[in-house]
């Protein structure tokens, strides 16, 4: 069984295909991406905060104060239209990003205290609404003026203007730390990551370990060797084992560099970037211990055996290299969909969820990075997933013992 263990790996070693997916994938390429994406995500959000809005205007003298506001507002450009029917074209051309249609009741309304309406007019498919966040902020200190000036008649103190305008003040109190609100965003993404890295570094290798032999005409000749077919195809299952551990623990290892040179550039005090998200990034950082980096390093290794049993599966019974390729691909969307249910709000991890497959771990690794793992869990866990992967192991060396699925062709 070894003797077949280190061949394919020597022969997978030789492939330069396999040594890109294996390795220089997990440890450059998707914490180089991950990171150029956060980068660049948050570059762009507060680029959309700050960049200048062009933006058009019919009726303001109906509303000259809130025109005014407007024109005053840092961000904010005021175009020229012709009439209230170029805003569509102006939109769409993109000569202005919104418009306001002020109606000639608005002072009227306001004036017989009765609610005024203004019309925003703006493009609204977008991922992220922020034209209409930055106009509504506009406006809502417009009508904090507004009540206050409609207040002071009444000669209320400070006090009483203060009950009038918030009857009850909402004082937050969050028992999260930094840690726990960062790691909700991050740990959500590390398991999608690092499952999804695991399962695509043991799939070429597949592929070419059962169908790949099968067209080269290599599987009669192992077949023939006085090994038991169940140490061929626990070799088989190791080779791919290995590379799919090894590919998530190259990639365990270079996002947790990465992160930490991140935080270490966030603490100095010479970079302007030490602030808000970067500083939070830091502190959570530095609060994950090496014994939780362990853990998730641990749940990978059931997992990679679960992966690496249904890759071997497929790869045996498809006919012809091409015909692996079409059954394989398709895990990546059924590893996708339970990876990204952890993502989903009222999915917790519990006693239930601790038993669904891949659910599971990446719910237990986003409560590890948040630091509210209960160990508990942790060990339902890599007892249900193991037996799992034994189940799996059993099925597929089942699989290996049938004719009429080595020789379907």
């Amino acid at each position: 069984m070894w003797t077949i263990y280190l061949k394919e790996i020597l022969e997978l070693a030789r492939d330069r295909k396999t040594l890109i997916f294996t390795i220089l994938i997990p440890i450059l390429a998707v914490p180089l991406i991950s990171g150029l994406f956060a980068y660049f995500s948050s570059t762009m959000f507060d680029k959309a905060r700050r960049a200048e809005l062009p933006y058009a205007v019919f009726g303001q003298q109906y509303a000259p104060e809130l025109a005014q506001r407007f024109a005053n507002e840092k961000g904010f450009r005021e175009v020229p239209l012709a009439s209230e029917a170029d805003i569509r074209k102006a939109i769409d051309q993109d000569v202005i990003k919104f418009a306001l249609v002020i109606p000639p009741g608005y002072r009227d309304r306001l004036e017989g205290q009765r609610q005024a309406v203004v019309v925003l007019h703006y493009n609204s498919a977008v991922m992220v609404d922020v034209i209409r966040k930055r106009v509504q902020a506009v406006v809502e200190a417009q009508n904090g003026e507004l009540r206050e000036s409609a207040l002071s008649s009444l000669n209320l103190s400070q006090q009483q203007l203060r009950f009038a305008l918030n009857p009850i003040r909402l004082d937050e109190h969050s028992t999260a730390g930094k840690r726990e609100q960062v790691g909700a965003l991050i740990g959500g993404m590390l398991p999608y990551l690092l499952l999804t890295g695991c399962l695509l570094a043991a799939m070429y290798p597949a592929i070419d370990l059962g169908a790949g032999e099968k067209e080269r005409g290599t599987l009669e000749t192992l077949l023939l060797a006085p090994v038991p077919r169940g140490a061929i195809v626990l070799a088989k299952f190791l080779v791919l084992f290995t590379v799919g551990l090894l590919s998530s623990l190259l990639m365990v290892g270079s996002m947790s560099a990465l992160l930490y040179l991140a935080s270490a550039i966030s603490t100095d005090p010479s970079v302007a970037t030490a602030q808000s998200g970067m500083a939070d990034l830091a502190a959570m950082v530095h609060a994950i211990s090496a014994g939780d980096m362990a853990m998730v390093a641990l749940m990978l290794v059931p997992t990679a055996a679960i992966f690496a049993s249904i890759l071997l599966s497929l790869s045996i019974y498809a006919k012809s290299y091409k015909e692996a390729s079409g059954m394989i691909s398709p895990l990546t969307l059924v590893t996708l969909l339970p990876t990204m249910a952890a993502m989903l709000p009222g999915v917790e991890l519990n006693w239930m969820w601790a038993m669904v497959p891949l659910t599971n771990v990446s719910l237990a690794m986003k409560e590890l990075v948040k630091g509210t793992m209960d160990y508990r869990m942790f060990a339902v866990i890599l007892a249900s997933t193991t037996m799992i992967a034994g189940a799996l192991l059993a099925l597929c060396r089942w699989w290996f013992n049938r004719e009429q699925v080595l020789f379907r062709n």
